[in-house]
């Protein structure tokens, strides 16, 4: 009986793990095959996507370089943004404090749709150019700042407030004990709202399309707005399959030394 659940519980976790995995798996294993096409059967080893997706005068590297810049910008804004709005909030009294939250969880729960016309309305309404890049990166700083404050609040709420205190009776202004006490503990959470930021920018389609000028494509714009009839189309494609098995292994060795990291770390406290 106990084997039988012991199986029946690991059945299980790798049914899960295929379920996420399999996919990137697949379109990794498929990035090395010849043809343009996933359907085709696999007719030997090539690097032919790779090559076609690190030449600078193709559509892909140049796409994934301005997406990259982007998702920077917008990631750094945020994160400023979202630190500010964090340490207000948490400061503020109870109701404002509630509100506050409140108010900042909307755009989490809301539909991202509904958040891309809704502000694409507004600019529409202010007549601002989506040639200044002003409302794409607005926009994308709408979608990722939430998630930098409720990032950074649990920081907040985790950190030892007697050391702020002890620093303004020592002598410190507000202000550099905002950088030398509070910014130091509340460190890993900017840090993850910062690459939480990006990875949403990056994976941002809806607010893009509606807020992007014409001469400039995102990853996700791009490859929607390419004709799958079209055999050039059919080659682009391709080589983002070159891009996705390169992100999943940069992600997949960074995982791993971060573990080895720890562990080491674990290793020499006892």
């Amino acid at each position: 009986m106990v084997k039988l659940k012991s199986i029946l519980k690991w059945a299980f976790i790798c049914l899960i793990l295929a379920f996420i995995y399999f996919p990137i798996i697949f379109l990794t294993i498929n990035s090395f095959k010849a043809s343009d096409y996933i359907q085709d059967p696999w007719t030997g080893f090539d690097l032919a996507h790779y090559e076609y997706f690190f030449n600078w005068e193709n559509e892909p590297l140049q796409v994934v370089a301005q997406t990259l810049g982007l998702a920077l910008i917008v990631a750094t804004l945020s994160t400023i943004l979202g630190t500010v709005g964090s340490i207000g909030i948490f400061y503020s009294k109870k109701r404002t404090n509630g509100l506050l939250s409140a108010v900042n969880r909307i755009p989490v729960i809301n539909a991202d749709v509904v958040t891309a016309i809704s502000f694409a309305l507004l600019i529409s309404f202010l007549g601002i150019d989506k040639s200044t890049y002003l409302p794409l990166i607005f926009g994308q700083m709408l979608l990722c700042t939430p998630f930098v404050v409720l990032s950074v609040i649990p920081k907040l709420k985790q950190m030892d407030n007697h050391l702020y205190e002890a620093a303004l009776d020592l002598g410190a202004t507000p202000t550099k004990a905002l950088f030398t006490v509070i910014i130091p503990q509340i460190l890993p959470g900017i840090l993850a709202g910062f690459l939480l930021s990006i990875t949403l920018s990056l994976d941002d389609y809806v607010i893009a399309a509606y807020t992007k000028p014409d001469s400039f494509a995102t990853i996700s714009t791009h490859i929607y707005g390419l004709d799958k009839n079209n055999i050039l189309g059919a080659k682009i494609k391709a080589a983002y399959w070159a891009f996705t098995a390169i992100i999943f292994f940069i992600i997949v060795l960074i995982v791993i030394i971060s573990n080895v990291i720890a562990y080491k770390k674990a290793g020499k406290k006892r």
